[in-house]
């Protein structure tokens, strides 16, 4: 039964570290965290996405891509266009694992709500 138990928990935290480390990843560039950004007031294709960028499209959709990767945007066929949406459920429980981990002992994000989406840049 010790080994059922600890087999499961090595299953769990091997999926859990290695879904930090695509969160992490894809975090870790400002084109990606801007496009979550954009992401926050709606769902929006690539296209719209892209005019946001200096980048061409295919460089938009490659971020994108590594965003689907972390879990942190979803897509959905809409007729000839698939739209990217932000998925706060998995960035809700990477912001959990990283408070338990260095936001102090006992700590729970139940108190963090989402801010309110900005208009602009400002």
């Amino acid at each position: 039964m010790w080994v059922w138990y600890s087999l499961a928990h090595l299953v769990i935290w091997l999926y859990t570290e290695g879904m930090n480390d695509r969160v992490f990843r894809a975090l870790a560039d400002p084109t990606r965290r801007q496009i979550l950004e954009l992401l926050r007031a709606g769902p929006l294709p690539a296209g719209k996405i892209a005019v946001h960028f200096p980048a061409s499209q295919p460089t938009i959709s490659r971020h994108l891509q590594v965003l689907k990767q972390a879990g942190l945007v979803r897509d959905e066929r809409r007729g000839q266009y698939i739209l990217y949406h932000l998925n706060t459920t998995v960035l809700q429980g990477w912001l959990q694992w990283v408070w338990e981990r260095w936001g102090g002992t006992g700590n729970t994000c139940a108190h963090i709500t989402a801010p309110e989406p900005r208009c602009g840049r400002g």
